[in-house]
């Protein structure tokens, strides 16, 4: 995985989690939807998405790029995935990049362009069309330089 495609998923992570929720659990990769750094909501088992339900979210996002559970059939299908582990995840987060035709903008260093193409599939992107809170494109680029990202 390139320096800049690596950074790009370190920066979904932070945007999707935050920092702090990175440092209390297993990278982010076993974090539930609705969690906070005081109160961790994580699964124990990588076999397959955990589909927990969190009513307050209505959502049953989960991994470090919070993947919503009625996705996980069809996409460790068509990726082959073996489970929902480290690997798993960062295959199925390729995957959408790809499918949002970002590769090419991160690997060129586009950073912006990229975030743009990808808020569809991450809502805590900005510009993204799902009503929940956003981050700041700039705290988001300095998030993915701390991360080893080159900008052009």
């Amino acid at each position: 995985m390139s320096p800049n495609l690596k950074a790009f998923l370190d920066t979904i992570a932070h945007s999707e989690i935050g920092d702090a929720l990175l440092s209390v659990s297993d990278n982010g990769y076993n974090v539930c939807v609705g969690s906070t750094p005081a109160n961790p909501i994580l699964f124990g088992s990588y076999a397959a998405h955990p589909k927990i339900h969190n009513d307050k979210t209505n959502s049953d996002a989960a991994g470090r790029y919070q993947f919503m559970g009625r996705y996980w059939a069809p996409y460790s299908i068509q990726l082959n995935l073996p489970d929902f582990g480290h690997e798993s995840q960062d295959r199925w987060c390729v995957q959408l990049i790809k499918e949002c035709h970002a590769l090419d903008d991160i690997e060129l260093g586009h950073f912006e362009v990229a975030v743009r193409k990808c808020s569809t599939r991450w809502a805590s992107f900005p510009g993204s069309p799902y009503g929940q809170h956003t981050n700041d494109m700039q705290a988001l680029k300095n998030a993915y330089i701390k991360a080893g990202g080159t900008v052009s």
